[in-house]
């Protein structure tokens, strides 16, 4: 493992990447400081001259800085999100690359996005990036990607598999077996729709590269696990609404107090959000 450490006053505090390898994956995990510690990692990952996600804004120079010399040769965005796209504007200005996005994620990519203050101060405003739609395949010089429809945390969401492998870059779709909290927009039943077509492909092993930087090796039973979780949470909530519970009160008798990323993104990213979606799904 290593970390680099850098400092541009233009921008806000101090930039961190650390450098992780797994197999013939090397993983780039970014993140800005406070008092010498990340904020919040996000992670991308390079194979084979292929970079899945680009990070966040804040990061962008240092993420480019380090990657002079690798031989990229194109990138995919997972998903639109802000921390998956901050980079593109210059990955494509220095390298020249073209990078590549779900049909319904290109527009989303090629605007501006509405940030909340919170986002704004964590990752930064991507600038607006011309991107190309995803085909069904991509392959390197000695991998083959399959591109994988996994909507759920968001619109245009794909994974990519390499099956001979079993690595899968799941970006936001999978972080955590017991996940706490959902963003307002995310769709609960499409989130265990697209794990269940995950943890049901055909390979040998299925190991997870997620968005946060953890990398699960049995990525089979860690998806399973969570499916597990979210079908018996959404069958508890489901029957407590119907005996006229609110929201709340739900949250607090199934999960407990939400977290504290509740207060700090003004509700954004919620328990609440969790419960929501799940009644959502229920009418």
């Amino acid at each position: 493992m290593k970390i680099y450490k850098s400092h541009n006053g233009k921008r806000r505090g101090f930039q961190m990447i650390e450098v992780n390898h797994f197999e013939e994956v090397t993983q780039i995990k970014l993140s800005q400081t406070m008092d010498g510690r990340p904020l919040y990692w996000a992670a991308v990952y390079l194979v084979d001259g292929l970079l899945i996600d680009t990070g966040p804004r804040h990061t962008a120079e240092e993420l480019v800085e380090f990657l002079e010399g690798k031989n990229v040769r194109f990138a995919v965005n997972t998903h639109h999100h802000e921390d998956h796209i901050g980079a593109n504007y210059l990955l494509q200005k220095r390298f020249g690359i073209k990078i590549f996005a779900h049909p319904e994620a290109v527009p989303l990519i090629n605007q501006v996005p509405k940030l909340l203050k919170y986002q704004e101060v964590v990752w930064g405003y991507p600038e607006p990036t011309q991107v190309f739609p995803l085909s069904e395949r991509i392959e390197t010089e000695h991998y083959r990607f399959q591109v994988i429809e996994t909507p759920g945390h968001s619109i245009g969401h794909v994974a990519l598999l390499e099956p001979e492998k079993g690595w899968c870059f799941t970006g936001d779709l999978f972080v955590t077996e017991k996940p706490k909290a959902f963003r307002p927009h995310e769709d609960v039943i499409e989130t265990i729709q697209s794990m269940k077509k995950l943890a049901e492909l055909p390979t040998k092993r299925l190991i997870l590269f997620t968005a946060l930087g953890r990398i699960v090796s049995d990525g089979r039973k860690a998806l399973q696990t969570c499916i597990g979780y979210l079908e018996d949470l959404s069958r508890k909530a489901e029957n407590l609404a119907q005996r006229g519970l609110s929201v709340t009160a739900i949250r607090e008798k199934l999960i407990g107090e939400d977290t504290s990323l509740a207060t700090l993104t003004e509700g954004d990213f919620s328990a609440d959000n969790l419960i929501k979606s799940i009644l959502r799904s229920k009418k």
